[in-house]
């Protein structure tokens, strides 16, 4: 029995079966429930679904409910519901469950969207929400916030979907999924980008994805930014770009900028600068009235300016500063194009190929229509120093020595050719000529006159080929070359013995000088000898005879000549004599078989070659020696002899004169001993006597020195025991006065002290007292008089109400502790007798 009796507390609930027509009912509580025989109790008791305050939960197979929201029953009483479906239920009072409902999961809380954020939302089947928006299956929206979201059966969150901040120089490059229309109601095609510039959040939509940020590129007065069009589009500043356009963006456009979809950065340009001394030459100038560059056209630009290069542009030679010609500087121009007078800088008319130049001292800047050439300088040139200028319109070339000199606009300077082995002879004398610290092996300059010093004593030929003429120039002297003269160079020979082209050289000495040769000669007795051989020789020419002197050049090698004749000479001279003759007497051989005898039988002093009037005046035989051994070592053997001889004749004379001057050393030595030692002996007598003198004189000076010690030492002892008394009475007194000083000093203080506290005291009593009574006088003044009457009276004039108000004629209230007078209290109390109201006639 006890089973069949259910308690079902409040907010439970059981499920009932009844047997009898297989219905199962719910029962709730709170209710005591009997269960008869044909029912059991399938559930329960179960607590009810307990929804809090924005809270839900999903509800399996729910009962089907009409328009009144009453459960609905089939013919048998059985709760209708609804298969394989799915109810939410928001917050309502507790419920149970009925038969054939099934809790799905437990409550959950409402979603809160904040700001910023949305549920992606995405339909799972065909519905139409409250809105009256029909919604299809697989339809995506977004539920953004701030805002509850309340879920539906027929729909699902796929995701969370944050805001994506946009901040300051900042863009989101946006792509459309699918056809669709963005934020600001423009239509986007799928596949279709754009650009969010707008500064704060921003949402995508479901149709929209975020390809990337795009930075923005900060502006400066100083850069641009270049940018390419890859389609045909209208940019943020409405001008309208063709794919392919170049174009520049500036500061003059603004700050910073975001390229569009359709551009792409070609690069960062920096702005051109020219001060008031620079300019520059811009080809393919860009047209700000059409928009396109003059291809083909030049454009010239000043400072002070600054600028920058359009796509398209481009400077000829970069920034160049302005021509300054100073005094003795000049331009070589020449028209480019034809210029009338107005456009010419020296106010003429030209056509183009013309060349003229500007002089200065003056500024420059060539126009467009003009081409450079070059720059020309004074050239100026000692009176040794000139130029080879080349006039270009007839091709004459002329020298112009001793002068400054300026090339006209139809001249140019030409480069005078030489052989190699003048240019290396002129180079070595240029060398040679230098300073020790100067410069060598610079190499000549070919347009400068060719110059070349002439020693003292020699002698140059200078060769025209224009006139077919020679020239004689003797030393000391300048040849300056003139354009079709060349220098005759002599190769002479060299060395010992002579060779052959040993020496190369343009001056040719005129001595007088010397020449060493070396040959080999035989006697008549087989001897052979190697003679060394000096020639004194000179050229017997003149200055005032320069036919003459050209003659000297008519031998090539008058060296090599001269050393092989007076050699043949030596050869054939030596060969008819013997050895032992020619040993004695080679100088007279020598000297005959080259100068020879005149018609009286005397001997010659010089040797005169015509040809070239070359003299040999002395010949000096520096050495002879054999060229066979044997004879070599005979000779060898009666040097040595000779050289013995004498050598040992000089020893045995310097040995007797050593010996002597030995002798006279010993005695002047032995004297010099006797007299050193006498003097020894007086030197040391004289100190034994200085030393008893020093000994007396010790012993009374230290007597004396004691006696006199002592006494000081009484005496300052005396003196220091006075001093110290005194000096002990000093310090008292200074003590004594240093603390009456010290205590006068703080009584003065302290006095100082206490009168400016009481000042203070005073004064700032005083000015309580003054700031109290203006504090009272303000407040008296603020209130008024009429005021302060009427607070005096609000007191009694209550009292008086309040006791009219109770009825009392008269009442006094104390609290006893207060004395009161009595005495004038009856006359408040007993009211005086009233006179009698006169009669009315």
């Amino acid at each position: 029995m006890a089973d069949s009796v259910i308690r079902i507390k409040p907010l439970f609930y059981v499920h009932v079966l009844d047997n009898n027509t297989n219905v199962t009912r719910v029962i709730v509580g709170p209710k005591t429930f009997t269960r008869k025989d044909h029912e059991k109790v399938v559930s329960g008791p179960s607590p009810m679904i307990t929804l809090p305050p924005r809270y839900f939960c999903r509800i399996e197979n729910p009962a089907v409910r009409d328009s009144k929201g009453q459960v609905v029953c089939d013919q048998y009483g059985q709760v209708r519901i609804r298969h394989g479906d799915e109810e939410i239920r928001f917050t309502q009072d507790p419920f149970p469950l009925y038969p054939g409902e099934t809790l799905k999961e437990k409550p959950q809380a409402l979603t809160v969207v904040p700001v910023q954020e949305a549920l992606r939302i995405r339909a799972t089947r065909d519905f139409t929400d409250k809105d009256g928006a029909v919604h299809m299956a697989g339809n995506e929206w977004l539920f953004k916030g701030p805002g509850t979201y309340e879920p539906r059966i027929e729909e699902t969150v796929v995701e969370t979907v944050q805001s994506i901040v946009v901040k300051e120089n900042e863009a989101l490059r946006i792509r459309a999924k699918r056809d669709c229309v963005d934020c600001n109601g423009k239509k986007r095609f799928a596949g279709e980008q754009w650009l969010v510039r707008t500064c704060g959040a921003y949402l995508p939509d479901v149709d929209e994805e975020l390809v990337g940020r795009v930075q923005a590129i900060v502006l400066s007065p100083k850069n641009a930014l270049q940018l390419v069009a890859t389609d045909t589009h209208v940019d943020q500043f409405g001008r309208r770009h063709r794919a392919g356009d170049e174009w520049l963006v500036t500061m003059n456009d603004c700050d910073s900028y975001i390229p569009d979809i359709n551009q792409t950065i070609r690069g960062i340009v920096e702005i051109q600068t020219l001060t008031n001394r620079q300019f520059c030459v811009v080809l393919n100038p860009y047209d700000p009235r059409t928009g396109l560059n003059r291809l083909g056209a030049r454009e010239l630009r000043k400072g002070e300016c600054s600028f920058f290069l359009h796509p398209g542009e481009r400077m000829e030679r970069g920034i160049q500063d302005v021509y300054v010609l100073s005094e003795g500087q000049a331009l070589l121009l020449r028209a480019t194009e034809p210029m009338a007078k107005e456009e010419s800088p020296d106010g003429k008319a030209h056509v183009a190929g013309d060349r003229w130049m500007i002089y200065g001292p003056c500024d420059f800047i060539p126009d467009v229509k003009l081409e450079v050439m070059e720059t020309r300088q004074m050239i100026p040139l000692d009176e040794n120093e000139g130029v080879y200028v080349r006039d270009m319109s007839t091709g004459k070339i002329r020298a112009v020595i001793g002068q400054s000199y300026m090339l006209k606009p139809n001249e140019e300077l030409w480069a005078k050719p030489m052989s190699a082995d003048v240019e290396a002879l002129l180079q070595k004398e240029a060398s040679r000529d230098k300073s020790a610290h100067g410069p060598r092996g610079k190499a000549r300059d070919p347009t400068r006159v060719v110059s070349y010093h002439v020693p003292h004593g020699a002698l140059v030929q200078v060769f025209d080929f224009e006139k077919r003429t020679s020239r004689a120039v003797f030393g000391p002297d300048v040849v300056l070359l003139q354009p079709d003269e060349q220098f005759t160079t002599v190769s002479l020979s060299g060395d010992v013995p002579k060779r052959e082209n040993a020496i190369q050289t343009i001056a040719v000495f005129l001595g007088p000088d010397f020449m060493t040769d070396q040959i080999i000669v035989e006697t008549s007795d087989h001897a052979r000898l190697t003679l060394k051989l000096s020639y004194s020789w000179f050229f017997d020419v003149s200055p005032d005879d320069p036919a003459k002197a050209l003659e000297i050049f008519s031998t090539p090698d008058f060296v090599g000549d001269l050393c092989k004749v007076l050699g043949a000479r030596v050869r054939a001279a030596v060969a008819a004599t013997t050895f032992e003759r020619f040993h004695k007497q080679s100088v007279e051989i020598i000297q005959e078989s080259v100068f020879g005898h005149d018609e009286n039988g005397k001997l010659r002093d010089r040797v005169v070659f015509e040809s070239n009037h070359l003299i040999v005046n002395n010949i000096d035989i520096q050495s002879v020696e054999p060229v066979d051994q044997k004879t070599r070592d005979s000779l060898q053997k009666s040097v040595q002899l000779a050289i013995e001889i004498t050598s040992k004749s000089q020893e045995a004379t310097a040995r007797h004169e050593a010996e002597r001057m030995e002798q006279e050393a010993k005695g002047a030595l032995e004297r010099q001993k006797l007299a050193d030692e006498a003097e020894a002996e007086r030197s040391r007598t004289q100190l034994l006597e200085l030393q008893a003198q020093s000994i007396a004189v010790e012993s009374a000076g230290q007597a004396t020195a004691e006696a006199r010690a002592a006494a000081e030492a009484a005496n300052i002892e005396g003196q220091a025991a006075v001093d110290r008394a005194k000096l002990e009475a000093e310090s008292h007194k200074i003590a004594e006065e240093s603390l009456l000083a010290e205590q006068k000093a703080k009584n003065a203080v302290e006095l100082e002290h206490r009168k400016k506290i009481d000042e203070l005291e005073i004064n700032k009593s005083r000015q309580l007292a003054e700031i109290e009574v203006q504090k009272f006088s303000q407040i008296v003044d603020a209130i008024g008089a009429d005021t302060l009457c009427a607070i005096a009276r609000a007191g009694p004039e209550m009292q008086s109400r309040l006791l009219s108000g109770l009825g009392l004629q008269s009442v006094m209230i104390t609290d006893g502790s207060s004395p009161v007078n009595l005495f004038n209290t009856a006359a408040g109390l007993i009211t005086p007798p009233q006179a009698p109201a006169p009669e009315s006639k």
